[in-house]
């Protein structure tokens, strides 16, 4: 769900709007502009400064593709989606590790310097933490001090018109910020970064510049920011983009106005281009929940599925009730959700299992008692685990379930009970009351009317009705609560959101099928199917269409299966096997759904179609064609095999990498430079052109240690994979006696460095390096000990059961920790 705009300013607006504390660099004074005031380090004014175009510009053009990429991780935070920008920043962290050669961002950067590169350095883990734990004013201050850093580089490297012209480049491509949060429905974000972009330029030392040197463009640019502002504001998305637009347009104009060499404002072009082919792969991240979510709904689906064995067994059928509990547990085994609630929460996944074990037992034996109990316990657990994978969302997966319970207390009042159903209505009014996972106070808070609506008027209205066996307000007050959660589910949540919930009410209104037709209901069977039908088909808040655009196929056998409850109960045959094919179709479902992210890969297509009509009609199109034609073809096919895998799915953050690395060929050949290009390509036309060293950044002085070999491990049981800001494996599970080997895959040298206090009791210390202490591997690591660089490789057997923490010391910050539980 997404914060209210007045949340965001509160979180935000300290961080963004006036000077940020904490965040300076050296000396100087620095403000939320992401530049330094007055004269930055080692800067020069652009007063009789000249320009000419050099390898360093392009350098200099790709910290500012890295630049727009931090305030895309922050942007994507202030919509809500703190993993996707905490993902953003760790892989922006990744590609500034892996740009090694003398000419790489890296490498460039900690020569220019070493202040520098250790503050990006650090500012981008604390951007990166930020996120995780969704302090958003801690996010602002980190991606505020990243981005002042290059900047403060920039303004080393170059003369002050070129570091003036970049800083109005990063400004026009991070006003398209506030364009890709409108067209994935987060105005309220959108809206505090066209303000925040705004404040930003008018503290920079380009504002004053801009109007001298082009006033057209510098009045286009601050209406234009105003206006995206203004239209977030009432709502208006198409307004918003279009705005933003106009406010990317006008800061590239006024660049080359700036410009002394048009070649230095082509090669920082390039850089706006390759960072919004970022901001695409940005949009494609945000366009739902992660798969957390759909792990949640299969567990709230397990919630529901428990109360039908209650019920089952409360009226005599218990070998059906006991085979349905077992058939829980079989299913949870081999389930994804299985290993996500055990990584979530070890113990309300114990818990769980536990519950199910006992539950089954409780009606094997008859034990009423007991299978209250039991079903409380797994309930329970779920409410946990529910919590702990889908977060903020939980309250959508919540109405799910009442909405589900809802429908047990309806057929049990069909089945002429009355009484029970009232007490299961009521005790859904305690749960409301109690705030089970956030429910009552996000109802409340997302629509008040509605809230009153659904508590006051048709819960209350719901109990008294069944209390009083009266038929017609029964009916009116159940599609009440019915009516008012799916109103709140579309309201608080996303097309993807919306679908997790739907799926798991509606397979739960399968199961119920089974479970009424288990009584000698068929014909109440084949209603409660032929009702799911309809609803599925008209619309179920969003997810009919969703799961359509998303996998056709899996839609298709959703509808079928479906289908094949009623058909079941219609022809007399058991429902329960066609309720369990439904249930796999329905979770296929809400995984499809989640998975496409809401639909909104069309919306990131949609952002490359722009800068592929933009790039044709503009300036540097013609620049880099005469310049480098290899480099020109190189560019244009990475951005067209890009458009492709948006439009007909595949691997985004493979095609992103490709299109940015596209982008910095054209950035070294508009100055010239190719040669010095620091990165690995295969290139357009079989042209060679990369630098040594893309990989590991040059030559590194760091010493491995006795415990670190070169050539690749023969004898491991098990390998991890170190990244370049990642192990893969990063939570390993072996077997007591078992030898792990640890290979260099990418990037900088690193270290396998045990956290000492996070190992077992008794277990020997271990370290790449062979230290006996983390305080020791801390050390040697200043020292240039303990290293694991291209070619080579770390090993450690372990003797010792339980759980192994442990870290990359130089990317320990960028997230590069693991485990490995030895059992």
């Amino acid at each position: 769900m997404r914060p209210t705009r007045r949340k965001l300013l509160t979180a935000a607006g300290a961080a963004l709007t006036g000077a940020v504390a904490g965040c300076s660099s050296g000396d100087e004074e620095t403000t939320a502009t992401g530049t330094a005031t007055g004269t930055p380090t080692g800067g020069q004014t652009q007063d009789g400064a000249s320009m000419s175009a050099s390898v360093e510009t392009a350098v200099a053009a790709e910290w500012n593709a890295m630049r727009a990429r931090i305030w895309d991780a922050h942007a994507a935070g202030l919509a809500g989606a703190t993993d996707a920008g905490g993902s953003v920043a760790q892989s922006t962290f990744a590609r500034f590790e892996n740009a090694g050669g003398e000419y790489g961002a890296h490498e460039m950067l900690e020569s220019t310097s070493e202040q520098s590169y250790e503050g990006f350095e650090e500012a981008l883990g604390a951007l990166r933490e930020g996120l995780e734990a969704g302090d958003m004013e801690a996010a602002g201050e980190a991606a505020n001090s990243a981005s002042t850093h290059l900047s403060n580089a920039q303004w080393s490297l170059l003369s002050g018109a070129a570091a003036e012209l970049f800083e109005l480049q990063l400004l026009g491509a991070t006003a398209q910020n506030a364009g890709f949060l409108a067209a994935s429905d987060n105005l309220d974000a959108a809206g505090t970064v066209a303000s925040n972009v705004a404040s930003r330029f008018e503290s920079s030392p380009v504002y004053d510049s801009l109007e001298s040197a082009e006033g057209d463009a510098y009045d286009r640019f601050e209406s234009a920011l105003s206006s995206a502002s203004s239209a977030a504001d009432s709502g208006d998305a198409a307004a918003v983009q279009s705005a933003a637009d106009d406010a990317f347009s006008a800061a590239i104009d006024g660049s080359y106005a700036l410009a002394g060499d048009e070649i230095v404002a082509g090669t920082g072009h390039m850089a706006t281009l390759q960072a919004r082919g970022r901001d695409a792969a940005t949009v494609g991240s945000m366009g739902g929940p992660s798969t957390d979510y759909a792990h949640a709904a299969a567990l709230t689906i397990y919630r529901e599925r428990a109360y039908d064995c209650h019920w089952l067994a409360a009226r005599g059928e218990t070998e059906q009730a006991a085979t349905m509990a077992g058939d829980i547990f079989a299913h949870f085994e081999g389930a994804n959700a299985h290993e996500a609630l055990e990584s979530a929460d070890e113990a309300a996944y114990e818990s769980f299992e536990t519950g199910l074990s006992e539950l089954k037992t409780a009606i094997e034996n008859g034990n009423s008692s007991a299978v209250d109990s039991a079903v409380e316990t797994v309930d329970s657990s779920l409410v946990t685990g529910v919590e702990a994978l889908a977060g903020a969302d939980a309250p959508l997966l919540e109405a799910a379930f009442f909405r589900a319970r809802f429908a047990d207390a309806y057929e049990l009042y069909q089945l002429g009970e009355s009484d029970v159903a009232a007490t299961v209505a009521e005790s859904l009014f305690q749960r409301f009351e109690q705030n089970e996972l956030d429910f009552h106070e996000t109802v409340e808070d997302t629509n008040e009317q509605l809230y009153t609506s659904f508590e006051e008027e048709h819960l209350s209205g719901l109990i008294d009705a069944f209390e009083n066996a009266n038929d017609g307000d029964v009916e009116t007050h159940y599609e009440g609560v019915n009516s008012t959660l799916l109103s709140f589910e579309t309201e608080a949540g996303t097309a993807a959101t919306v679908s997790g919930a739907e799926g798991a009410y509606m397979t739960a209104r399968g199961f119920d099928a089974a479970a009424v037709d288990a009584l000698g209901e068929d014909s109440r069977a084949q209603a409660i199917a032929q009702s799911a039908f309809q609803h599925f088909e008209g619309g179920a808040g969003g997810f009919h269409e969703a799961l359509e655009d998303a996998d056709e196929s899996v839609y298709e056998s959703f509808e079928t299966e479906l289908g094949a409850i009623g058909t079941a109960a219609g022809d007399g045959d058991a429902v329960y096997p066609a309720s369990k094919s439904f249930n796999a179709e329905a979770l296929s479902a809400i995984y499809a759904v989640v998975g496409a992210g809401g639909g909104t890969q069309g919306a990131a297509a949609a952002v490359m179609q722009d800068v592929f009509a933009h790039f044709e009609a503009a300036r540097v199109h013609e620049l880099i064609e005469d310049a480098d034609h290899n480099a020109y073809e190189t560019f244009e096919g990475g951005l067209d095999a890009y458009i492709t895998t948006l439009e007909d799915g595949g691997d985004i953050e493979a095609a992103a990498d490709t299109f940015a690395d596209g982008a910095q060929y054209a950035e070294f050949a508009l100055v010239d430079s190719v040669e010095s290009l620091p990165l690995d390509l295969d290139l357009a036309g079989g042209a060679g052109g990369a630098s040594e060293g893309g990989e590991s950044g040059g030559e590194s002085d760091l010493a491995g240690g006795p415990n670190v070999a070169d050539g690749s491990p023969s004898d491991a049981d098990h390998v991890v994979d170190m990244n370049a800001v990642a192990f893969e494996p990063a939570d390993l599970t072996v077997s007591q006696g078992d030898t792990v080997a640890w290979v260099h895959s990418a990037g900088e040298p690193h270290s396998v460095t045990a956290y000492g206090e996070e190992i077992p009791d008794g277990a020997t210390y271990w370290a790449s390096g062979g230290f006996d202490s983390e305080d020791a591997a801390r050390s040697g690591w200043e020292n240039g000990e303990g290293a694991v660089q291209s070619g080579q490789y770390y090993t450690h057997t372990f003797e010792t059961t339980g759980t192994h923490q442990y870290c990359c010391i130089p990317h320990e910050a960028a997230g590069m920790t693991g485990s490995v539980t030895v059992e």
